[in-house]
């Protein structure tokens, strides 16, 4: 990489001299040879998060690596096989890869907070004990999420919990957290290791993946096919503070801009941000939304709480149908569909809103309407073939 870089500062310096623009001044061929000498590690790349971050990456002529157990093809990236529970194996799979940015964006889901804390904050651990050296100053980004205010998955959203809109500079809660696992040991490499660092909190985020154990867009995909096929009501299985109070979401484009933003901004450097859309919605709106794309009438919320996770408890047979008859590429339920995190987000008893102003005043101008993200993605999975 070493005469990619000095190529590019040639070039640089001919392209200044020929327009006479200052040395710092921003110019497409420029922009693109300075991402061509970037290389970054993606962890976590087959997820929503991962995917739709490696997708920018490479988009702006990263050079990417994209770390997972279970690889999958994404045009661009090259694949990296770890498990990151196992130090050595990961050493080993990262010893030729000198990246200038890391993204992690991957979490493993375990019996008990407890279990959380020690298997995720271990992850970290080894991954950053794993990379060798940079060639360059580093930067490392962790995606966590709002459990950050709301509390673990033992206490979500339950006891003192801290104002709406929720900031970044509102104090830890008094309970054990993995994502407070996980910046811990973000923060002790970075002092022992000299690189960045930027934290990420998104709320429930919008994308694809399949196999994914928290996707909310592609369950409500899939439930509304459900309702459709076998004519049942399209109906809310939330709570009336979700159905009623202002809420927000995370496009995982939305989240990968603002990953890229941060790695890329001096001043973003050593923070953590909440990262939103940039819109609010009530769910009594965006349901009707939601309805009127898959061509259903949604039903009132009457004040009873339905869960998805009892709606569609049965429904792993009469899927497999659908995706017979439709030519579906996964039959498989659930693997599509995650209804308990679905129902955690839509049965909270609080309003949850986010505010970005410390991103706003650094300079991330990114929006993007939640509406619009939901039927991305819906138009994204039906011409991938996985709902009809």
């Amino acid at each position: 990489m070493r005469w990619l870089r000095a190529a590019r500062d040639t070039w640089k310096l001919t392209i200044v001299r020929q327009t006479g623009a200052p040395t710092n001044a921003a110019h497409p061929f420029l922009d693109r040879m300075n991402a061509m000498s970037k290389t970054a590690l993606v962890v976590g790349a087959s997820g929503i998060v991962g995917s739709a971050t490696a997708a920018l990456l490479t988009d702006r002529n990263w050079t990417v690596h994209g770390l997972a157990r279970r690889p999958t093809k994404q045009t661009g990236v090259q694949p990296v096989v770890a498990d990151l529970q196992d130090p050595k194996g990961t050493a080993d799979a990262l010893s030729g890869i000198r990246a200038d940015a890391v993204f992690l964006t991957t979490w493993l889901r375990q019996d008990s907070e407890a279990d959380n804390i020690r298997v995720n904050s271990a992850m970290v651990r080894n991954l950053l004990d794993g990379l060798p050296q940079a060639a360059a100053p580093r930067h490392v980004a962790l995606v966590t999420g709002l459990k950050h205010y709301l509390g673990p998955f033992e206490a979500y959203g339950r006891g003192t919990l801290p104002q709406t809109p929720f900031r970044e500079q509102q104090a830890r809660l008094d309970v054990e957290n993995f994502y407070y696992a996980q910046e811990d040991e973000l923060f002790a490499a970075a002092a022992r290791d000299g690189f960045t660092w930027s934290v990420h909190r998104p709320h429930t985020v919008i994308g694809k993946a399949v196999g994914n154990a928290m996707n909310m867009g592609t369950t409500l995909a899939v439930y509304a096919t459900l309702c459709r096929e076998t004519g049942r009501p399209f109906t809310f299985p939330g709570s009336a503070a979700q159905w009623s109070g202002l809420t927000d979401m995370t496009d995982a484009g939305q989240l990968a801009r603002h990953l890229l933003w941060a790695a890329e901004t001096d001043a973003a450097h050593n923070n953590a941000f909440n990262v939103v859309n940039g819109d609010v919605f009530r769910w009594q709106w965006m349901w009707g939304r939601i309805a009127e794309w898959f061509g259903l009438e949604a039903v009132p919320f009457d004040g009873i709480v339905r869960p998805l996770e009892q709606q569609m408890a049965d429904d792993a047979g009469a899927w497999r149908l659908i995706a017979q008859r439709e030519g579906l590429v996964e039959p498989d339920l659930g693997r599509l569909a995650s209804p308990w995190h679905t129902d955690a987000d839509l049965g909270r008893p609080i309003e949850v809103v986010t505010d970005m102003s410390k991103s706003r005043r650094l300079g991330f101008t990114g929006y993007q309407p939640t509406d619009d993200a939901f039927f991305a993605l819906f138009g994204q999975l039906r011409a991938d073939s996985l709902i009809p």
